[in-house]
């Protein structure tokens, strides 16, 4: 099993983000990913990163893909690759409606096929081929226009391409097309509520869940003995996620802990946030939804959730390190990296 961090969203400090990715290069994680919301993208950072780094891989955490066309994603994927020496990992997704129409202006209605089309056409581009593309979404080139089937000038090149899913629709679009899967809102006891359905698609395509790189967020990383110390402060952590990502109607983390057993928990706590009530939002999260969505504890404590994960199948586990400053995150990040080496050693 590996080890993945993520940086950003970003705003302005691109030389602490730089530093702790460099400490998690010498460390030996394997992969670093940035984030991109509504404030700076995800793409540019990667450029500034590849150019600090020399051999930890580095993705897109993910990319809103009906934030920019197709043919500009494979356009930009490729040049990141090429800055990183074939270091760059694609990591796509559907975001939400309130960022989709809100932020962007575009119907979030068909989300999934956008994501399988763009998927297709990325490959079509990246692979050196002719664009001559016919699907629900997307026509290229237009018809009854001046457009031309073009071939990119870029040289070819093999862009592992994960995917950030949820619901079971898109997870099993994840085990048919994906290179690797970005999971969240995931508990290692209730995996199977994500990887039934990656397995399907992946029978579908005539693959296995070994084809697929199976990322999933561990959380936040934290050592203590005093377990109320480290639960309390990740309850508004994960109000706003059951609240406030996403609307009533479409909030696809709320709904996967829904599926995992946390329903009553859940609906409570996002119908507390929307009423505008958040500290009585974040005092009803459950302290078994907290353990289980993060690495708290003891050594021994999150040595055993290490294992539960790799037990799971998840190939790598993406963490947030907790300190202090830049010194304790490397510090903590180290712990758990010596922990991890433990356990793929037993």
């Amino acid at each position: 099993m590996k080890v993945a961090i993520s940086v950003g969203p970003f705003n302005e400090d691109y030389e602490a983000a730089a530093a702790y990715v460099q400490e998690a290069e010498r460390l030996g994680a394997d992969i670093a990913w940035t984030a991109e919301t509504w404030a700076h993208d995800a793409a540019t950072p990667v450029a500034y990163l590849a150019a600090k780094t020399s051999s930890i891989k580095l993705g897109t955490g993910i990319i809103q893909v009906a934030a920019r066309t197709p043919a500009n994603i494979a356009m930009l994927a490729m040049a990141l690759a090429a800055m990183s020496h074939d270091r760059f990992i694609l990591g796509l997704g559907a975001s939400g409606p309130q960022v989709v129409e809100g932020w962007h202006g575009v119907r979030f209605k068909g989300a999934v096929q956008r994501v399988r089309e763009t998927v297709e056409i990325v490959r079509i581009i990246s692979r050196g081929e002719r664009l001559a593309y016919q699907g629900k979404i997307y026509t290229l080139p237009l018809p009854g226009g001046e457009g031309k089937a073009l071939r990119s000038g870029a040289r070819p090149r093999n862009i592992p391409i994960y995917l950030a899913t949820l619901s079971p629709k898109s997870l099993e679009m994840t085990g048919e097309i994906a290179d690797g899967w970005l999971g969240t809102s995931f508990m290692p006891e209730h995996a199977d509520v994500f990887f039934s359905h990656i397995a399907a698609g992946a029978a579908r395509a005539g693959r296995t869940l070994a084809d697929l790189d199976l990322q999933a967020a561990a959380g936040a990383v934290a050592f203590s003995d005093d377990l109320e110390k480290l639960i309390a402060p990740r309850r508004p952590g994960l109000a706003f996620t059951l609240g406030a990502m996403g609307s009533r109607q479409h909030n696809f983390y709320n709904d996967a802990y829904k599926r995992a057993g946390f329903r009553e928990a859940a609906l409570e706590v996002q119908g507390l946030w929307l009423e505008g009530k958040r500290e009585e939002a974040a005092a009803r999260v459950p302290d078994e939804m907290v353990l289980g969505s993060n690495l708290l504890g003891t050594e021994a404590m999150v040595r055993d959730r290490v294992r539960a994960h790799r037990k799971a199948g998840v190939t790598t586990i993406q963490v947030q390190p907790e300190g202090r400053g830049l010194a304790e995150r490397i510090e903590t990040l180290g712990r758990l990296m010596s922990i991890v080496r433990e356990v793929n050693a037993e």
